[in-house]
């Protein structure tokens, strides 16, 4: 088997920036999303997800804060227009403006040697913000052991160093990366915790309210998640929203696909949101009871337990 080359640059163009401006932005999205915007300094970055009233994640974000009133959220397009308008519902009287800011900047996923080419320290920990030049150089979750970045600069710029990298290697590398990022077939298909998103740094639990606060706490404090992400392998292939179902119950569905990419030497790599009972049982098949078998291997990062 030909060894995985993980390795350059590649553009997200998926992909889309809202932009949170004014002296209240971080006050406002900290009432808002999982995450603690308010403390966020300038060399971080936080993942964070935007809840129903009932906990239910319907978007996900990487947000940065370059300067005091101004947060960057990178969130996928397809779900971009439909957040915009629901978080711009709750501004009211608060001091900010939200737009679109899409075009206004180059997003830029970044693997292997491009990192140091680009300014950013490979062994830094994930959720490291390093500004190099006009660019903010966001360290990601890695892919099997290979270092990667997000890379955001003001359109216009120069373009960041390094050789192309496929853009299908790197959807591979963000499902083996064991991170969703929540799209249109997900949307309000689950709480934070049954994405992991609070053992990669996605829930502040100290935090002040946001809406679904009560319902996420609840989850993670009294023992009641019984759903977890993990990283499986298929030989045919897998969308993000399709059914999976375990050996143990043929006639429900055990949970759903979060994230799924094609992997470069064959088959399907994802990331399934299911009971924590049908991983135990065994058998797992997509699509339907007697669909394509599923693989699971191990995460890339360890899970919390429930308190």
């Amino acid at each position: 088997m030909t060894p995985v080359v993980l390795n350059g640059v590649t553009a997200l163009s998926h992909l889309g920036v809202i932009r949170a401006e004014g002296p209240d932005a971080a006050h406002f999205l900290n009432g808002q999303l999982t995450q603690d915007f308010a403390l966020l300094g300038p060399a971080e970055a936080r993942l964070a997800a935007l809840c129903t009233a009932k906990g239910r994640v319907i978007a996900s974000f990487i947000g940065i804060k370059p300067r005091p009133d101004l947060v960057l959220l990178v969130i996928g397009r397809d779900i971009l227009p439909a957040t915009l308008k629901r978080l711009s519902m709750y501004v009211m009287r608060a001091k900010l403006k939200l737009s679109d800011a899409t075009d206004e900047f180059m997003l830029h996923g970044l693997a292997g040697t491009a990192l140091a080419a680009n300014g950013a320290d490979p062994a830094a920990a994930p959720g490291r913000c390093t500004q190099a030049g006009d660019a903010s150089v966001v360290s990601l979750y890695p892919a099997d052991a290979i270092p990667r970045a997000l890379r955001i600069a003001p359109a216009g710029g120069p373009a960041p160093e390094g050789p192309a990298l496929d853009p299908a290697l790197w959807a591979w590398s963000e499902v083996r990366s064991g991170i969703v990022t929540v799209s249109t077939p997900i949307v309000e298909a689950f709480v934070p915790q049954m994405l992991n998103y609070e053992s990669v740094g996605g829930v502040n639990f100290k935090k002040g309210c946001y809406p679904g606060q009560e319902v996420v706490a609840r989850s993670q404090f009294r023992g009641t998640l019984k759903r977890r992400t993990y990283l499986v392998q298929s030989d045919a292939a897998l969308d993000s929203g399709q059914e999976v179902f375990a050996a143990a119950d043929a006639d429900q569905p055990v949970g759903l696909v979060a994230q799924a990419a094609p992997a470069p030497d064959g088959g399907w790599a994802a990331l399934v949101s299911i009971q924590i009972a049908a991983l135990e049982s065994g058998g797992l098949r997509a699509g339907t009871a007697d669909g394509a078998a599923l693989r699971v291997e191990p995460l890339p990062y360890p899970l919390l337990e429930d308190i």
